[in-house]
């Protein structure tokens, strides 16, 4: 039986470092932040009123008729904008997504504001007719599959994993599952996270969120001593994960391949926290799947969200496993932590600099904590030809996914 390999063939995204691949790269290679305060959160009475700020979306420059739009809040139109950006840099057509093993497979683990929104719609007119027939797509976790399958036209997998903020870590690793079974020759699969008020006031009420508000571009200090804090952000991000021989017949460009998948729950007193023990498990068991060992990595995008105990647990696990040699950045430092599609935005990333040989600067790092073991973070743009990278999410819930990709043989390399 031959081994069937998944491979990158597409990818868009729609983030706080812009719409489009070639803006997010110019960002990322700028060390740019997306970060702002928010007037409104301050008056709402946020502890903290930090945030992304994403392009502004009018749901009418989506090209979509007004019936698609009654089922669509942020997460899936998100989606969708990234889905149609990945569709058409993959060269796919119709005729490729309406079959059977072309498939749905997205990051999302909430949807707030339509919630919220029927909630007060009901208290406002005392009649649920108000609500309106769309909001109960609106609402479910499931929008983005749901949405993306039926304004796609694909025929084949067709569901949301919700896995907190690695959900679109474990949706691009079913994808590498469905494909390496036979199961699928296509998988659209990424994240999406809503970005508005309504979705964070809960997280706020944590105290998790940096307090550093009069600096919003220097709040999120992934590893760095002085952390207090993440800042939530979100968007849309869709990679086309294919079948290399499917894709070889299609004659697309490849951007790699994804070789490796690694999981692990961390069960521990905290519901909130992952652990250095669980954190190895599951880069352990990612470099196996990989059939690579930690020597040949180039690069780590790490998880690191700017909290003073996350940065630490996963610091604690890179140095164990990796020592001081392999190079590591969060492009959370930049984008703040994106949730539920942070998986799948970060593979993005991680991705386009190994297009364009660099590593994006982990921005506002100064020095690590004086009882952390030393790891290097680099925190200015580096020239720097990435071959095998690795890329971390872990979420609340103990659960923890790694992504290993190799681009040696990529066809979409742009150099100098």
């Amino acid at each position: 039986m031959n081994l069937r390999i998944p491979v990158i063939t597409g990818m868009g995204i729609y983030s706080c470092l812009g719409m489009g691949l070639d803006e997010v790269t110019r960002s990322l290679k700028e060390g740019r932040s997306g970060i702002v305060f928010s007037k409104e959160r301050k008056e709402l009475g946020f502890r903290s009123a930090l945030t992304a700020a994403l392009p502004p979306l009018d749901p009418a420059a989506t090209g979509l008729k007004r019936k698609a739009l009654k089922t669509m809040d942020e997460p899936a139109l998100y989606a969708y904008m990234a889905a149609k950006e990945a569709i058409a840099d993959a060269g796919l057509k119709p005729e490729d997504l309406a079959s059977l093993r072309s498939g749905v497979v997205f990051g999302n683990d909430s949807t707030v504001k339509a919630s919220a929104r029927a909630v007060e719609t009901l208290k406002e007119y005392k009649d649920t007719k108000y609500i309106g027939s769309g909001n109960i797509v609106q609402a479910m976790n499931s929008t983005v599959s749901m949405n993306l399958a039926a304004l796609l036209g694909t025929n084949g997998a067709d569901w949301t994993i919700s896995a907190a903020c690695a959900s679109s870590s474990h949706a691009l690793g079913q994808a590498l599952m469905l494909i390496r079974a036979g199961y699928q020759d296509i998988v659209i699969t990424g994240g999406a996270q809503e970005v508005n008020w309504e979705s964070m006031a809960s997280f706020d009420a944590l105290q998790a969120f940096s307090a550093r508000e009069s600096e919003p571009q220097a709040a999120s200090r992934p590893f760095d001593k002085e952390r207090d804090g993440l800042v939530p952000s979100g968007g849309g991000a869709a990679l086309i994960i294919e079948e290399l021989e499917h894709a070889k017949k299609r004659g697309a460009p490849i951007y790699g391949v994804l070789v490796g998948y690694g999981f692990s729950a961390a069960i521990g007193e905290n519901i909130n926290q992952s652990n250095s023990e669980q954190i190895k498990n599951a880069i352990t068991l990612a470099m196996q799947d990989a059939g690579l060992v930690t020597s040949q990595i180039d690069y780590i995008n790490a998880h690191a969200t700017s909290t003073p105990v996350g940065d630490a647990i996963e610091c604690r696990a890179i140095a164990e496993l990796f020592g001081e040699r392999v190079p590591v950045s969060s492009t959370k430092a930049m984008t703040g932590h994106e949730c539920w599609m942070a998986g799948a935005s970060e593979a993005i990333y991680t991705t386009l600099m190994a297009m364009n040989d660099f590593i994006a600067p982990n921005i506002n790092f100064k020095a690590l904590d004086d009882n952390l073991p030393k790891i290097n973070v680099v925190n200015t743009t580096e020239q720097k030809h990435i071959n095998i990278a690795l890329s971390n999410s872990f979420g609340f819930g103990g659960t923890n996914g790694v992504l290993v990709f190799d681009y040696s043989k990529s066809e979409r390399r742009v150099h100098g």
